[in-house]
């Protein structure tokens, strides 16, 4: 079993995590992308890190293979949007949902893949991860199926930094979220709302 240093469940192509994995250098890193195109950035920036792990598994609350839908690569400078590319999603509609005057994502614009969805404890299974001192979740809504099934007595989850607002739906925070936030209470966590989009909790 191995301590992580750093845990990113939606890594992305890591350009906005760059800081934060070199403040976890010396540690192991596992970062977590299922999309394609960023999944390949991460593979080809740290392909010679012995530190760094990279799984292209989406993590949900039960294992299957199933479709994950994401913006098609061609369509990101189309749509204008840098953050195109960090839109991937168990749920199409979640992407579509981000249509608006400035953001006219279509259809057409979505790619689906299939992939291999694996429980966070199957994630934990996988990499004989015995604790994490930072695990960093940003999932474009599947926030609450994820950290609804972690045992959080089974393994030792220093911080959790989290986005919070597609908890209950696209742009929604509601009982999912208050739901979250007592279960991580009661976990001994102290919450702390970073800013208007994401929750740190810390033991």
């Amino acid at each position: 079993m191995h301590d992580f240093g750093l845990v990113v469940i939606g890594a992305h192509s890591g350009i906005h995590i760059k800081d934060l994995i070199s403040e976890y250098a010396n540690s192991k890193i596992l970062l977590v992308e299922p999309v394609p195109y960023n999944y390949q950035i991460l593979e080809n920036d740290y392909k010679n890190n012995e530190n760094i792990f990279i799984s292209r598994n989406a993590i949900f609350d039960e294992a299957k293979k199933d479709n994950f839908y994401h913006v098609k690569k061609e369509s990101i400078k189309k749509l204008g949007k840098h953050w195109a590319s960090q839109i991937g999603s168990f749920d199409k509609n979640h992407i579509l949902n981000h249509k608006n005057k400035r953001f006219d994502i279509k259809d057409d614009d979505i790619q689906i893949t299939e992939v291999e969805f694996i429980t966070f404890q199957d994630l934990v299974k996988k990499y004989s991860i015995n604790s994490i001192n930072k695990l960093q979740i940003d999932v474009e809504g599947a926030e609450y199926k994820i950290m609804n099934s972690i045992d959080y007595n089974k393994i030792k989850i220093k911080n959790i930094f989290f986005e919070s607002k597609h908890f209950d739906g696209t742009f929604t925070e509601g009982e999912k979220l208050k739901e979250i936030k007592d279960k991580l209470i009661l976990n001994g966590y102290n919450l702390k709302q970073i800013d208007k989009e994401n929750i740190l909790a810390t033991k």
